[in-house]
């Protein structure tokens, strides 16, 4: 069963980029720099070009510099703004700090030996 991650930090979903150019998700999609028969196009710089994904099935990501490109040089919006939010802790991420904390003082302690 799938399940919803997150994006990767500092990049944008198909959502984000929906609001940022307060367009539908259809013409961001028709915006996109994508192609059915090939899973990473060349660059195109009347296009708005997702980061490089290693599977088909892999939700398009925007880095945010792109989108601000995109939004200057081909839509001529003059003014873009790209505010990029860190997402809200989870239990994981909590888990894996506290996890950071003990390796960190295990790891003081045996230098201290």
């Amino acid at each position: 069963m799938p399940f919803e991650t997150s994006p990767p930090q500092g990049l944008m979903t198909v959502e984000a980029v929906e609001k940022a150019l307060n367009r539908s998700r259809a013409s961001v999609y028709r915006y996109a720099n994508t192609k059915p028969e090939i899973l990473n196009p060349p660059y195109d710089p009347r296009r708005l070009n997702p980061e490089l994904r290693v599977n088909k099935d892999d939700p398009l990501l925007f880095h945010p510099n792109e989108v601000a490109r995109f939004a200057q040089d081909v839509l001529g919006i003059k003014q873009v703004t790209i505010e990029v939010q860190q997402p809200p802790e989870t239990v994981t991420h909590e888990l894996l700090q506290a996890i950071l904390a003990e390796l960190k003082s295990i790891h003081q302690t045996l230098k201290q030996q």
